[in-house]
């Protein structure tokens, strides 16, 4: 990875608080900001589609008509 440097200004209390999440997760500012930044530009760089589109393709071309009743109960109580 090439890292290019670059100067970032912070409001005084978002600086403290992000000073506290570093030390609570033993990790410093700076490598927070990167991940922070990482993760913001990836969601926003314009890709339509997830990899894994089609992955689990069923090969059953009436299931998304019937999902409703295959899922009927799940997630409740037995």
């Amino acid at each position: 990875m090439t890292s290019v440097k670059t100067t970032v200004y912070l409001d005084s209390a978002d600086y403290r608080r992000l000073k506290g999440v570093a030390a609570a997760e033993g990790r410093s500012t700076a490598e927070l900001i990167r991940a922070a930044v990482s993760e913001y530009a990836r969601k926003r760089s314009g890709r339509a589609l997830p990899a894994s589109l089609g992955a689990g393709r069923s090969g059953d071309g009436a299931l998304s008509e019937r999902a409703e009743d295959l899922l009927r109960g799940m997630g409740e109580d037995a």
